[in-house]
C-alpha cells in the first residue's frame, strides 16, 4: 500500500515528462494542420480574393495620374508570416497594365504603357482572406519577403 503513492508519482512524471519531450512535436504537427488548412482556404477563395485586390487597388489612386487597366496573377503563390501579430500573409507576382488619366499629369509620358511587375499581398484574418489592395511593385514575392525581412518571415 505505501509503495501505491510512489508508483502514481512515477507514473505522473512520467507523463510529464512525455509531455515535454513530445509537446514541441504535437506543436509542431498542429500548426503545419492549420497552414494548410488556411492554404487550401486560399486557394478556394483565390478567385475572389483577386478581384477584390484589383478592385481596391484600382480605386487606391496609386499610381498617381495612372488608372489601371489590367492586372495578370501568376499561379505561385508564397506565404509568408507577420512576425509580430503572427498573421498568414500570402504573395502572389502580378503584372499590372496602367494608361493615364486624362489631366494626372501623365499622359506625356512613354512609360506610362509598360508592364510593371509587383506583388500582391493578401492576409488571413482568421477566418478568410482579405486585401487592402496593397502592391509591392518591383519585387517578386520572395523578394518582397526577403526585403521586409524584419515583418514578415517564410512560412513552409
Amino acid at each position: 500500500m505505501d509503495s501505491l503513492p510512489v508508483v502514481i508519482g512515477v507514473g505522473i512524471a512520467f507523463v510529464l515528462l512525455a509531455l515535454v519531450v513530445l509537446w514541441p512535436r504535437v506543436r509542431d504537427y498542429w500548426a503545419m494542420r492549420e497552414l494548410e488548412r488556411v492554404r487550401n482556404i486560399f486557394y478556394r477563395r483565390r478567385e475572389w480574393a483577386e478581384a477584390k485586390f484589383m478592385t481596391l487597388a484600382s480605386e487606391s489612386g496609386k499610381p498617381r495620374g495612372l488608372a489601371w487597366v489590367e492586372c495578370e496573377f501568376d499561379n505561385g503563390v508564397s506565404f509568408a508570416r507577420d512576425r509580430e501579430s503572427g498573421d498568414l500573409r500570402a504573395l502572389v507576382a502580378v503584372t499590372i497594365s496602367f494608361e493615364a488619366i486624362e489631366g494626372g499629369g501623365m499622359e506625356d509620358n512613354p512609360n506610362v504603357g509598360n508592364l510593371r511587375a509587383a506583388t500582391a499581398v493578401f492576409r488571413f484574418d482568421g477566418n478568410d482572406w482579405t486585401t487592402d489592395g496593397r502592391a509591392i511593385f518591383n519585387l517578386n514575392p520572395l523578394q518582397a519577403i526577403e526585403h521586409f525581412q524584419h515583418e514578415l518571415e517564410t512560412v513552409d
